[in-house]
């Protein structure tokens, strides 16, 4: 979970035997700057050692050069220069999940399933999904040129595309019949909007007297800003806490409280999470629960219960440091343990991800905060989503529940009967 700090405050300054630590980080920097064997990047060498200093704090706190801030920012605002596809890695090659409809790539005749072999005539083989990622985004109005590869075509296919502002939607939403689906991916600063839109459009498309309810999808969701999760949450909810945070001091406990006005009109809603719901993500799902708003079905969550803030730092730079941890209403930490769903629903797995797939959450990082809660079950589960709706298992488990086809004494969720900090 982020927060973004805009403002930088002088930190409490340290004490002498403080400063004489840093006294002989300056003489071994000095000597491996003037002795070692091959003349090192300084800039690099003192980037390390604050990342060295930060990462000995737990896994989430870390240093941002400018060009790393910068991409955090991209991230956070869900714009970006570049191409409108949605990717992953097969094979060596960068296999094209989907293209994004009215984007560069979808405009230029790129299709799903076909592989990208080359990026401006690099051969894509050995680079990591990210790295392409990276060399496929850049500055808008750039040519960038792609060799794919397609199944029935005689030869590889060259295209040159232009690159063009491509805006990441946060939510995606379908009517399932008579029960609208929110599949929330991220929480960027669009994702509220993003909402609000997908449902009123969910609204148009189905008659009030017909919509049985909606299934709020937190699966593979690895978080991302606070006030976006607040705002999330809210949009279920009448009143109550959604969340609160509690920094090293008491004074900097924060809490977050809903406003008036529950978008769905009270309809019954079911959230979906698994091993990849994290963060903002566990946010949502631990205030709707505790609140008796909805009902959480599906494995553990991944347990990231720490909030982070942006600090801005010279020459563009910026430090993602831990300042607080996160607590749902009932004043249960999430940190290394995550959220126990109202009915857990294991989903299968194919045959070829069977012992493959990572099922380990926050408790098992190394460095990790240990949680006030936590136990040796620790945090996390398997973080596997069918491609398809009809072998999804989970989805079809809350459609059911959510059409009377299934029965749960957890199903409907009670506000009456709200979790609350005693």
């Amino acid at each position: 979970m982020t927060v973004i700090n805009t403002v930088t405050q002088p930190a409490e300054a340290a004490g002498s035997s403080t400063y004489r630590e840093l006294s002989i980080f300056g003489d071994v920097f000095e000597r491996v700057r003037a002795q070692y064997v091959t003349p090192p990047n300084e800039e690099q060498l003192i980037e390390n050692a604050i990342n060295g200093m930060l990462t000995s704090l737990d896994p989430h706190s870390s240093y941002m050069n400018a060009k790393d801030a910068e991409d955090m920012r991209t991230q956070t605002r869900g714009e970006f220069g570049g191409l409108g596809i949605e990717v992953t890695m097969e094979d060596e090659l960068v296999k094209v999940i989907t293209p994004i409809d009215d984007t560069p790539a979808a405009r230029a005749g790129v299709l799903a399933g076909d592989f990208i072999s080359k990026i401006d005539g690099q051969d894509v083989r050995g680079l990591k999904l990210e790295d392409a990622v990276e060399k496929m985004r850049g500055a808008v109005n750039t040519p960038i040129k792609l060799t794919l590869i397609r199944k029935g075509a005689d030869k590889p296919i060259e295209l040159t595309i232009m690159r063009d502002i491509i805006a990441v939607k946060a939510v995606k939403s379908r009517v399932e019949g008579d029960v609208g689906y929110l599949r929330v991916i991220s929480f960027t600063e669009k994702t509220y909007d993003d909402l609000e839109a997908a449902i009123a459009k969910i609204k148009e498309e189905v008659p009030a007297d017909k919509l049985k309810g909606y299934v709020l999808d937190l699966r593979l969701n690895p978080g991302g800003l606070l006030d976006q999760a607040i705002n999330v949450s809210d949009a279920f909810l009448e009143r109550g806490e959604v969340v609160s945070t509690r920094g090293r001091n008491e004074d900097e406990t924060r809490r977050f409280n809903a406003t008036p006005g529950d978008d769905v009109d009270g309809k019954p809603v079911i959230v979906l999470v698994n091993g990849g719901s994290a963060s903002a993500s566990e946010i949502v799902a631990g205030a709707l629960q505790d609140l008796r708003r909805a009902t959480v079905v599906g494995t553990r969550s991944f347990g990231k219960g720490s909030v982070q803030t942006i600090i801005p730092m010279g020459d563009a730079g910026a430090l993602r440091l831990t300042t607080a941890l996160y607590y749902t209403p009932s004043g249960k930490s999430i940190q290394g343990t995550g959220i126990t769903p109202d009915i857990t629903v294991e989903q299968p797995l194919p045959p070829e991800l069977q012992g493959k797939l990572e099922t380990a959450g926050e408790s098992s990082l190394r460095g990790h905060i240990q949680g006030q809660s936590e136990t040796d079950q620790g945090s996390g589960s398997s973080a596997y989503v069918p491609p398809e709706a009809k072998d999804d298992v989970q989805l079809q488990y809350a459609l059911e529940l959510l059409r009377g086809q299934k029965t749960d004494p957890s199903f409907p969720a009670n506000p009456e009967k709200a979790e609350l900090k005693k």
